[in-house]
């Protein structure tokens, strides 16, 4: 006769269920998982939200890229600049020799006319100058009627170097010394105005012939790049010699290129 509790004969406890549940079954394989891919495994323990929240990887860091060294770059350029320079000056002198300020030795001085400082005239110089009395402005230097009468001593400065003043103040010496039928001295001021230069000629009691080149053609024709600079020159116009630098500044140190030039204009030609 049957039990209807439902338990067997024997009173034992029945039988434990071998089907398996579903939920066994996620067990199973969440072990499994656990075992091949335990960070998967926490993720999905965790939910879809855990795995949206999870940290990504950081962004690298623009500070610690590497950088490409562009020193050899500089290095490269730096050389290619200086062996243009040295190829651009080696064609400069193939092609036209040394260049130096004013002009040499043995060649003809650059005519010109200019405005005297201690004059009312006004403007800029004439580098094509008529070389007549008739067409002359007394108020002007015209250094190609100067360069007619007898040898020249023609300097070329700037106002605002005590210097190249000074190269005036010891031609103004050397000139009392010196017949005006012997030897002439004159100056030009390069890129200086009316006033400016008059007011030196005042102050320095200077009463050589002083003219000021305001537009600065004077200089250009000369190629005035320093000063003092003096070009001592035979009757006629050619250049007998070009002293530069301040060593000529002094009257005793003036003096003897002065006599060399007038002991050469009595020589036989």
């Amino acid at each position: 006769m049957s039990d209807p509790s439902g338990a067997s004969e024997g009173g034992g406890p029945p039988p434990e269920a071998t089907s398996s549940s579903p939920e066994g079954t996620g067990s199973r394989e969440r072990d499994l998982l656990h075992r091949l891919d335990p960070d998967l495994a926490r993720q999905r323990r965790a939910g879809p939200q855990a795995a949206d929240a999870a940290p990504s990887e950081p962004a690298p860091d623009p500070a610690s890229a590497p950088v490409a060294d562009t020193r050899r770059y500089g290095w490269m350029i730096g050389i290619f600049g200086l062996v243009l320079v040295v190829v651009v000056s080696i064609y400069q002198f193939a092609t036209h020799g040394v260049g130096t300020t004013g002009v040499p030795a043995g060649q003809r001085l650059h005519y010109f006319a200019a405005p005297l400082a201690a004059s009312n005239l006004s403007g800029d110089p004439n580098v094509a100058p008529p070389c007549t009395l008739a067409r002359h402005d007394p108020r002007a230097l015209n250094i190609c009627l100067l360069a007619g009468r007898a040898p020249l001593v023609l300097a070329f400065f700037v106002t605002g170097s005590s210097q190249c003043t000074r190269q005036v103040d010891a031609m103004q010496t050397l000139a009392a010394r010196f017949s005006p039928r012997r030897v002439q001295f004159a100056a030009v001021a390069v890129n200086a105005g009316h006033a400016e230069v008059a007011a030196l000629v005042r102050s320095h009691h200077w009463t050589i012939p002083v003219a000021y080149d305001r537009d600065g053609a004077i200089g250009a024709l000369y190629g005035i790049a320093l000063c003092p600079m003096l070009e001592l020159v035979h009757r006629g116009g050619i250049v007998g010699a070009r002293l530069i630098g301040g060593h000529w500044q002094t009257a005793a140190l003036l003096a003897p290129p002065v006599q060399t030039l007038l002991r050469d204009a009595t020589k036989p030609r």
